[in-house]
């Protein structure tokens, strides 16, 4: 799996806060412009597109739709968009408000289904009901913007959620999540910065490591690979089958993509990896050689 990563696109740079503004007035962080870069890496082999629900990279999915190409990608929804529900709640007044928007928001999304369950969920007071609730809102929102031929393949949890649930120890979450999310028939993914410390929990709460997918850095500098570059590959090593989308595999720019490729093809169990691009040469020459050296 080749996904298009959406850094870019949110004008993110894991490196720097300069380029990270710098970007702002970058042709990337446009719809339109966005959503020729994905349309472009389409063309040189990615099949996929990895991107936070928000209002931005539901524009460019619309736009996809548009063009007709939205059939030919796997979608990997990754909830909540932390960013913007921190911005969100500093306009609102904080968290109360951001919870009134949100259910305004849940409550006008016309899905019966997702109104039904938050009512129910507010007179239990049952935290995994709020949860389902919340998760079918972002399924509706992506559904809504992508079409009814859309390939929505796995709903991940925003790296926020997912080690914070690890730190305080929230098993009850993780079984919640992907009961759900199977349920929905949709693979149950977690994006992390905490790849060791995910799987030994995983092992010691005895959830299956065979059903989900995990995003998480890998690159030959060892850049966001906690806590070591050696323990991520050993615990790499110890999965029962490929499950890992592997990200910033560029490093944020330090590494080359033919350096990049050359270590990802040594590992053993990915599944995918996922490639930010923010110009047109990146895109046709990024995924071009990805997709020749994972598929050759």
């Amino acid at each position: 799996m080749l996904l298009v990563g959406d850094n870019p696109f949110h004008n993110i740079s894991h490196l720097s806060q300069d380029r990270a503004r710098a970007r702002v007035h970058n042709a990337a962080s446009q719809t339109e412009c966005a959503t020729d870069l994905v349309m472009l890496s389409l063309e040189n082999g990615a099949n996929g597109f990895m991107f936070s629900v928000s209002d931005t990279t539901l524009a460019i999915l619309r736009r996809i739709r548009e063009r007709g190409a939205i059939e030919h990608l796997s979608l990997c929804a990754i909830v909540p968009y932390a960013y913007e529900y921190v911005r969100i709640a500093a306009q609102v007044g904080g968290v109360s408000g951001l919870i009134r928007k949100v259910s305004k928001e849940i409550a006008m999304s016309g899905s019966v289904r997702t109104i039904a369950m938050g009512l129910g969920a507010v007179i239990r007071s049952n935290p995994a009901s709020l949860l389902k609730t919340y998760l079918s809102y972002e399924i509706s929102r992506v559904k809504s913007s992508a079409g009814k031929t859309a390939n929505l393949s796995s709903l991940m949890l925003h790296e926020v959620v997912t080690d914070m649930a690890l730190a305080l120890n929230l098993d009850w979450l993780f079984r919640s999540y992907i009961a759900f999310t199977l349920k929905r028939g949709l693979t149950p993914g977690f994006n992390t910065g905490n790849f060791t410390y995910l799987v030994e929990k995983f092992e010691k709460w005895n959830l299956g490591l065979g059903n989900i997918t995990i995003a998480a850095p890998f690159n030959k500098m060892g850049f966001q690979m906690i806590p070591s570059k050696t323990m991520c590959e050993q615990s790499l090593e110890s999965l029962p089958q490929p499950i890992v989308i592997a990200i910033s595999i560029l490093a944020a720019g330090y590494i080359r993509p033919t350096e990049a490729i050359d270590y990802i093809a040594t590992l053993p169990n990915i599944k995918g990896v996922a490639i930010g691009v923010s110009k047109e040469s990146h895109a046709r020459e990024t995924f071009s050689l990805f997709h020749e050296r994972l598929n050759g």
